[in-house]
């Protein structure tokens, strides 16, 4: 198995290079800097053919995303902005931040863009495809317990995110890991996010409402997370199932480095909280099978692209003398 290697000692230390002209900024921009700006382009440029009331306030939100996000990348990659601890920390937040805070403006935004909903179409697809529906299934096997029990593993998904994001992201000192787990979840969250736009839909909770005969009564966990999607979720956001997306790559991505502390000790935890967040998302009659699906699919596509980037991109940075992939904290450069 292919195993990692920090590449501080081989890359040049951020303050050891030099800043780039204007002509050659765009060669020291990395995957993920391309990755991002884009989808934020695209959250922009939907707005042109959106109408109705709101749009300007959605305009502003989301260009003021892609400004922020730009205006940082661009200063840091061209050295402007140098400084050993907020410069590395704005870097990271205008990436992985401004993406998953963008999630929040989208309750408001999809309506604008795309005000259709193909909940039909995705169900016809899971009846014509696989002769089923899961959460039909699911619907004879509601219980106080079951119900509590994948709603706890639902809102798990929240913590999952945040025990593997902040301490890869904000401490790793392993470049070749940083970038291969960054690279990877902003791949779910810019592409599945903007598959929001082009394939919206509430998912089966309104589609099927009439059809469910069993009742999710009150508890703790599933009052949390009905209180969680009421008042921060999307509502349209089901095609990709990013709760089925981002749970199967920390899976893949912790037993691919399980030789390496802590993943040895945590991959088959998260693939058991992954497999229970996959299913409460079906059981809660949030997504379609097809969602979960695809969201399947878009996971292992990140996981194959953080690699397969982070590869290709330390390789061509070391043989044109540009630096890290991500500016390193200056405690953590290696002079």
């Amino acid at each position: 198995m292919h195993r990692l290697k920090a590449h501080s000692a081989a890359t040049p230390s951020a303050s050891k290079v030099r800043a780039p002209s204007r002509a050659r900024l765009l060669t020291h921009l990395g995957p993920q800097d391309a990755l991002v700006l884009g989808y934020l382009a695209f959250l922009n440029l939907a707005l042109v053919f959106a109408h109705g009331e709101g749009v300007a306030t959605s305009a502003i939100q989301m260009a003021s995303l892609l400004c922020v996000s730009t205006v940082v990348v661009l200063t840091v990659r061209a050295q402007k902005f140098t400084h050993g601890f907020w410069a590395p920390l704005a870097y990271r937040l205008s990436l992985q931040g401004i993406v998953q805070f963008s999630y929040f403006f989208l309750g408001a935004y999809l309506p604008l863009v795309n005000p259709r909903s193909l909940d039909a179409k995705l169900y016809h697809i899971d009846r014509f495809v696989f002769g089923f529906e899961t959460c039909i299934w699911a619907d004879a096997h509601i219980t106080p317990f079951t119900s509590e029990w994948f709603a706890f593993f639902y809102f798990c998904y929240f913590f999952l995110l945040m025990v593997h994001s902040v301490p890869i992201v904000m401490f790793s000192r392993n470049e070749r890991l940083l970038s291969e787990f960054s690279i990877g979840m902003l791949v779910l969250f810019c592409v599945g996010q903007a598959l929001y736009v082009l394939v919206p839909g509430f998912g089966p909770v309104r589609e099927l409402a009439t059809t469910f005969r069993g009742h999710h009564s009150h508890g703790l966990w599933l009052d949390s997370v009905m209180r969680a999607v009421a008042s921060g979720g999307a509502q349209k956001d089901i095609f990709p199932s990013l709760h089925t997306a981002a749970p199967t790559f920390l899976t893949l991505f912790s037993y691919r480095n399980r030789h390496l502390y802590p993943f040895k000790y945590t991959w088959a935890v998260v693939g058991f909280f992954a497999a229970n967040i996959i299913f409460a998302t079906m059981f809660l009659r949030w997504h379609w099978l097809v969602d979960v699906l695809a969201g399947l699919l878009l996971a292992g596509l990140g996981w194959w692209l953080g690699i397969a980037l982070t590869e290709r991109e330390l390789t061509r940075r070391e043989r044109l003398h540009l630096g890290p992939s991500f500016p390193p904290f200056a405690r953590w450069s290696r002079n």
